[in-house]
């Protein structure tokens, strides 16, 4: 077995091209032990076969270095690329030596201990598979320590100092000194009333989390563009760290099977908003891209504040290229009721928008264009939760603890995860296209031929020599040399 100095490897690495990509270091038994990224792959890994490097002097990469027996690597086209690549693979293979953002002991996470009668919140260091419920990580340890003391004030939830009673009637008492009077709730509580507020306390916290990774990802995208790739990638990873915990179902809605009676916060929405009627079926508009490329939308139903999944829809922006927010908003937001006009189908009772003052009057023109009645339409704008009219009313900012409030935010959130992983599906697509670049005496127009018959590499991989050679441009030659170099490069 050759060791990280063999003349094997050596000669291995001498063979590396100077392009960027992707490398996957193993260990003896054949594991991924690293995944990085390069502008160079022959400069980069030929750092890890150079004893005398200062890095190695790292205990960490020693051990690394130690460990390594052989290596993959992955060509792409740009850094961009690269970096996409190298976080979707660390996602895919948890390499042992690619350090999780929330092993970081400078960041801490509020752990919610599901399985005590009275969950409460408390701080951690690390993320277990303890049953628990984590949220972040946060960077700054004092501001969340402010935030679980202002949680307690707000929604009477318990934390670590507490040591609430059993009353033996199905009730238990919160606290037994003074603050039972300082924090305004009933400190008697059923074990049900007393998950409501946890509910609330969730959201509430959830809400401080995207707006984290919002301005995250904002950052991660400046860094790339300004081909700041190193920076860009522990931004990356804070991101992915984060959506991790983001997309923990809620185990309250669980233990309910999802079939709560939310008239309440239909109710409560109805007022704040002024509305005629109970917005029983709401949508949601949202358009992810990044850096203008990928522009995608998305448009998701809840009835009755309940994601009703069958209505959801997708979209592909068409009318033009490049990046704008209000124009894609326009577009997809008249391609939903255009064709609910057309089939006579009604219309919402509330639409909401994913932004804010542009993003609704975009919406709005795509109903005037169209000579379409409007329904209610209102913009969720992501600084301080503000709700957007579409008429002169000024914009509302309701408490973080408004059960309308909470409703309006899952639903933006839902919108905002159907378009990013749509998003992330045509980004993964792309990346695994280009390794026909790669192949010779493959232009563009027969590359999207294949992927028009084929739809996807893997289904090109797995078709038989007959039916490649039967695609416009493509003879028995080519396919043959088609199906060795697929064969060869398992990307």
């Amino acid at each position: 077995m050759p060791t990280a100095g063999s003349s094997k490897l050596k000669e291995k690495v001498r063979r590396l091209p100077s392009t960027p990509g992707v490398y996957l270091m193993k260990d003896r038994l054949g594991s991924v032990i690293y995944v990085g990224k390069a502008k160079s792959l022959k400069k980069r890994v030929s750092t890890y076969f150079q004893p005398s490097r200062s890095f190695t002097s790292q205990p960490k990469i020693r051990a690394l270095v130690e460990m390594i027996r052989d290596f993959e690597i992955i060509e792409v086209n740009s850094e961009p690329e690269a970096l996409l690549l190298e976080g979707q693979l660390i996602k895919k293979w948890r390499p042992k030596y690619n350090t999780d953002f929330t092993d970081d002991k400078r960041f801490l996470l509020v752990r919610l201990d599901q399985t005590r009668k009275l969950p409460r919140f408390t701080l951690a260091r690390f993320k277990k598979e303890d049953g628990a419920r984590y949220f972040g990580p946060f960077a700054q340890a004092y501001h969340i320590r402010k935030t679980l003391a202002e949680m307690r004030r707000q929604f009477g939830v318990l934390l670590s100092d507490s040591n609430p009673k059993t009353l033996g009637d199905g009730r238990f008492q919160l606290y037994e000194d003074v603050r039972a009077e300082l924090y305004g709730f009933s400190n008697i509580v059923t074990r049900d009333q007393y998950l409501a507020r946890v509910e609330k306390a969730c959201s509430f916290l959830e809400g401080k989390s995207r707006e984290l990774l919002a301005d995250i990802k904002k950052k991660m995208v400046s860094e790339a563009e300004n081909k700041n790739f190193e920076k860009a990638a522990e931004l990356r990873d804070i991101a992915f760290a984060l959506e991790s915990s983001l997309r923990k179902t809620r185990k309250f809605e669980r233990e309910r099977g999802d079939s709560r009676d939310l008239s309440n916060e239909l109710t409560e929405l109805k007022a704040a908003l002024a509305l005629k009627s109970l917005p029983v079926v709401m949508e949601c508009f949202d358009v992810s891209h990044i850096s203008g490329t990928f522009v995608v939308a998305s448009m998701v139903q809840f009835k009755k504040g309940h994601p009703n999944k069958a209505q959801y829809r997708r979209y592909k922006i068409r009318s033009f290229e490049g990046n704008d927010d209000f124009r894609s908003m326009e577009e997809v937001v008249g391609r939903r009721y255009r064709r609910l006009a057309k089939e006579e189908k009604p219309f919402p009772d509330l639409v909401v928008i994913d932004g804010g003052r542009g993003q609704v009057s975009s919406a709005i023109k795509a109903f005037l264009v169209q000579d379409l009645e409007p329904p209610q339409i209102i913009g969720l704008a992501k600084k301080h939760e503000t709700i957007i009219f579409a008429d002169e009313r000024p914009p509302l900012r309701l408490p973080l603890s408004h059960g309308g409030l909470q409703l309006l935010q899952r639903l933006r959130d839902e919108a905002h995860r159907f378009a990013n992983t749509y998003n992330a599906d045509l980004r993964s697509k792309k990346v695994k296209e280009s390794i026909l670049d790669d192949f010779p005496g493959l232009g563009l127009k027969k590359r999207a031929l294949l992927m028009k018959r084929f739809g996807t590499i893997e289904n090109l991989r797995k078709a038989p020599l007959g039916d490649l050679s039967t695609v416009d441009g493509i003879g028995p030659v080519i396919a043959k040399r088609l199906v060795a170099f697929l064969q060869t490069n398992q990307r």
